[in-house]
């Protein structure tokens, strides 16, 4: 079982942060990191059921609660065998945990796959929308974290390989 979580400690009202849920994939988007990576999108508003993704990455709302947390179930690729979730939880008044997590299992090609594209992209992206979510929230400059070699490595081999696919 893979259990990958990423959070950041906000200080906003939980209504706030909350709101950078409710906004995933809305063109108020101020969470999601797609100035950097391929946008999520939906084929109607953020519903249960609503069917979507990031790139190669597919999955449909499981389960959603306005203002706190929402579950998306993963359909692709093949032998992703889970979900991943953003989530918000209150620590103090005006500290809250902004969560994302993985729950799944993987299969088949998924077992190299994972450990060596899709985890270091995944990490990277999801440093770089929770620093976007810092950065929305604070007034204080908030600096993000620099992308590895190897990521910047993958994003460029991925990046020629969709160029020359357009060709």
């Amino acid at each position: 079982m893979i259990v990958n979580i990423h959070q950041r400690i906000l200080r906003a009202p939980i209504t706030q942060v909350g709101e950078l849920i409710d906004g995933l994939s809305s063109p108020a988007d101020s969470l999601w990191p797609k100035e950097h990576w391929p946008a999520m999108r939906f084929d109607r508003p953020l519903q249960v059921g609503a069917v979507g993704g990031h790139g190669p990455i597919r999955y449909v709302v499981e389960s959603y609660q306005p203002g706190r947390s929402i579950c998306f179930r993963f359909t692709a690729p093949r032998g992703f065998l889970g979900t991943h979730r953003f989530s918000v939880e209150k620590i103090a008044v005006d500290r809250m945990r902004l969560c994302h997590t993985i729950e799944m299992r993987v299969t088949g090609f998924a077992r190299l796959s994972w450990p060596l594209v899709f985890r270091p992209l995944h990490d990277a992206l999801l440093e770089d929308a929770l620093t976007k979510a810092e950065r929305y929230l604070s007034s204080a400059p908030v600096t993000g974290r620099k992308w590895s070699l190897w990521v910047r490595l993958l994003r460029w081999t991925l990046t020629r390989r969709r160029r020359s696919a357009r060709h």
